[in-house]
């Protein structure tokens, strides 16, 4: 029997790193290594900005396809009724184009690094053993991004 995190009914997988840092996930995706899936819901991807190249696959929609019961609050996120055949079927053959495919380590992204860890075990309980958490999210990744744009060689003009 698979061990549950009581507040959110999802699996636990223990003793195994699952997250991974800005830096490593920005250098493998360049390296065409890894796919970045964006699991924040689509309001978030409105008001937070999206990220270029990412895999759109909403945390509660990926719960509820895979038949995990949500929280009330969740569901009202969520807002949608039980999935259907096709939304399952487009489901596992996006992540199945990804794992067999691309062959690419999975790294799942939210705003702030907590809800993709949830995604990153489901995937890793689904057989994905390559799918980790971003640490810090969407914004350490904006960060990180603003802070390691090109800088002018000292002494240059900024003009």
């Amino acid at each position: 029997m698979i061990p549950k995190d009581t507040a959110t009914a999802t699996p636990i997988i223990q003793a195994e790193p699952i997250e991974i840092s800005v830096l490593a996930a920005l250098e493998l995706k360049r390296l065409s290594l890894a796919c970045l899936i964006d699991v924040r819901q689509r309001f978030e991807l409105e008001i937070e900005g999206e990220i270029d190249g990412a895999y759109s696959l909403p945390l509660f929609k990926f719960k509820h396809l895979l038949g995990h019961e949500l929280t009330q609050e969740e569901q009202e996120i969520l807002d949608e009724d039980s999935p259907g055949m096709e939304d399952i079927q487009n489901f596992l053959t996006m992540i199945n184009d990804l794992h067999n495919s691309k062959d690419c380590i999975v790294v799942c992204v939210c705003n702030s690094g907590k809800r993709s860890i949830n995604a990153a075990r489901l995937l890793r309980l689904l057989g994905y053993h390559r799918a980790f958490s971003l640490i810090g999210g969407y914004r350490a990744m904006r960060e990180a991004m603003v802070t390691e744009l090109p800088r002018p060689k000292a002494g240059a003009s900024t003009r």
